[in-house]
């Protein structure tokens, strides 16, 4: 029998049901607005990484590149509209401007942009002709501009907030003058990208501009970043959380929360060049990272494949062009897709507790892909697949949880004459729009790892973190609150070798390895990231004695990460240990 949860209140626990026709659905299950279905529906995007650091060989500009050496000659949109198709993608997600302040579109609000530079005598925009194609080959165009602007003082991971307050609200008017023209001037943009969150007040703006586009990160952000750049979605990828870690702007899918009150799913930032290496912008012998077929079907199975959205790179090289070898790859990317998934053996849809697919033969299948019709909501909260052979017995193949718009399943090779989907755990009568078997051949998949964010005591307990499932777990210091409880002390922390990759971590203090409480209070903590201080980076967590962080910005060599805080005794404990570890999916 289904088993359905529900919250009997906000303060109680979830109540058992077992008739779905009483469920308040309406009141309790959050539903996509247009633009998030939309959105869904894409599976795949493709960003489109441009910049004077592609000039220099870097991940961000440093202004060292003269505008008059800015002149790809040969840029055609109509070329990345085609790379973007021939792998399935739906939109493109064009970065206008980046971190360095650089414009690709005509506009008055700086100097520093394509209009001042020899491409088509200053006369071209980029954007422009990026929209024309996007309507041209059926794409959908969405937009990033950043926050941020170095030639403001307005630098990585600021959020727009300028280091010289006299200079905020210049660049207010400045950035809401670009946010309008980008919004405006180019047909219907699908999607904002706000990298790193926004700290300048765009809201009216949105609303009036951007009210049937998703946006992600900010005060009106209707989706999240993963929280890393590894291209792996949680395995349990929940849609929802709760409205008051949305509204923060900067939520990932650490706040995932079945139960919660507000929908906005994650999606998943990976570049190409990923091999052993990690590049958003073009450089030279750069083709060694290119991912191969292989890893980026094991991407797909582990982004698409868990109900997100993948958004993988392309970097045009600094004729304008995407190079031929990323072209091969995104084809073959693209083919590898289709021919695995193109020709099911078997398929059904319906809204029961159980699916099955009969065959009229014996037939040997090793995957499945499961579909909820998003419009409802996100409701089944485990399944299960069973299969049967010709005896008729069935026998248990593969258990799972979230499903969402897809859930790519895969197993060993069998033959059956019929396959089932039992939905054990569910918040309402499942309603799934495609239930279909496969039989693959050639596929090369990495095992499934069934732990989300294993904890971090969990970690200690597993000879300190060296269980391949969980995120290394490394002391990296100690605290000492003394024995006066009126007194307090500060630990300084260099996490600079520690925090070398974008995403999450967790500093935690304990009093011994086996998790006891620190016994201390915090007050006055400071990060220092990005060459500058990023408190909105860090957060204490509920349990007091751990502090998360969030790099979301490519690592700097040149930067360093400290972290600061002052500590104070509240119990007999009076000393313990500092660690450190990656949140990881």
């Amino acid at each position: 029998m289904r088993k359905l949860f529900t919250p009997l209140c906000l303060l109680l626990c979830f109540a058992f049901l077992s008739n779905a026709q009483n469920f308040p659905q309406k009141n309790l299950i959050p539903l996509p607005s247009k633009a998030q279905l939309r959105w869904q529906n894409y599976e795949q995007t493709m960003f489109v990484c441009l910049d004077p650091a592609t000039w220099q060989g870097r991940e961000y500009d440093n202004h060292s590149t003269p505008l008059n050496r800015i002149n790809p000659v040969d840029l055609n949109t109509d070329q990345w509209c085609r790379v973007a198709k021939s792998w399935g993608a739906g939109l493109i997600l064009f970065v206008a401007k980046h971190t360095g302040g650089f414009c690709w579109w005509q506009t008055n609000t700086t100097a520093y942009g394509i209009k001042n530079t020899p491409w088509k005598n200053g006369k071209g925009d980029v954007l422009k002709e990026l929209s024309e194609s996007c309507k041209k080959y059926g794409l959908d165009l969405g937009i990033y501009v950043y926050p941020g602007d170095e030639t403001w003082g307005a630098g990585i991971g600021s959020g727009g907030i300028t280091k010289d307050p006299v200079k905020q609200e210049g660049y207010n008017q400045v950035f809401r003058e670009q946010m309008t023209e980008v919004l405006t001037k180019y047909g219907p943009v699908r999607e904002v990208w706000f990298d790193g969150s926004c700290l300048i007040n765009v809201n009216d703006i949105l609303e009036k501009y951007a009210s049937d586009a998703t946006i992600l990160q900010g005060p009106m952000a209707n989706l999240r970043w993963v929280g890393n750049e590894d291209g792996f979605a949680p395995f349990s990828n929940w849609y929802t959380l709760n409205w008051k870690d949305l509204k923060t702007g900067v939520s990932t899918a650490v706040q995932s929360d079945p139960f919660g009150d507000a929908y906005a799913p994650v999606e998943i930032d990976v570049p190409l060049l990923k091999n052993k290496g990690h590049k958003w912008f073009w450089g030279a012998n750069s083709d060694s990272l290119i991912l191969s077929t292989d890893q980026l079907m094991n991407l797909y199975y582990k982004s698409v494949g868990r109900g997100a959205l993948l958004l993988l790179n392309s970097t045009p090289d600094t004729t304008g062009l995407i190079p031929q070898s990323h072209v091969k790859a995104y084809a073959a990317f693209g083919d590898e897709i289709h021919r695995r998934f193109n020709n099911p053996v078997g398929k059904t849809f319906g809204n029961e507790d159980t699916l099955v697919i009969n065959f009229s033969k014996p037939t040997q299948i090793n995957h499945a892909i499961l579909q909820e019709d998003l419009s409802k909501g996100q409701r089944v909260l485990a399944f299960h697949l069973e299969g049967a052979g010709s005896e008729g017995i069935w026998h248990s193949i593969y258990s799972g949880t979230s499903i969402g718009h897809k859930r790519i399943v895969y197993f060993d090779s069998q033959i059956l004459n019929k396959i089932r989907v039992v939905f054990t755990n569910v918040k309402a009568i499942p309603q799934i729009k495609n239930f279909t078997v496969y039989n693959v051949k050639g596929a090369v998949i990495s095992p499934e790892k069934r732990e989300s964010l294993g904890s971090f005591y969990d970690g200690l307990s597993r000879k300190n973190g060296t269980d391949p499932q969980v995120e290394p777990v490394i002391e990296i210091g100690k605290w000492d609150a003394g024995s006066d409880k009126d007194k307090v002390s500060e630990v300084s922390l260099d996490l600079t070798k520690y925090v070398t990759k974008i995403g999450q971590y967790e500093i935690i203090f304990n009093a011994s390895d086996q998790g006891k409480p620190s016994g201390i209070e915090f007050s006055g903590w400071q990060l220092e990231m990005y060459g500058g201080v990023s408190n909105a980076a860090v957060e204490l967590l509920k349990d007091k004695s751990t502090f998360r962080i969030t790099r979301s910005q490519q690592t700097l060599d040149e930067f360093p990460t400290r972290f600061r805080v002052k500590i104070g005794r509240i119990s007999a404990e009076s000393s313990g240990k500092i660690f450190i570890r990656r949140l990881i999916y």
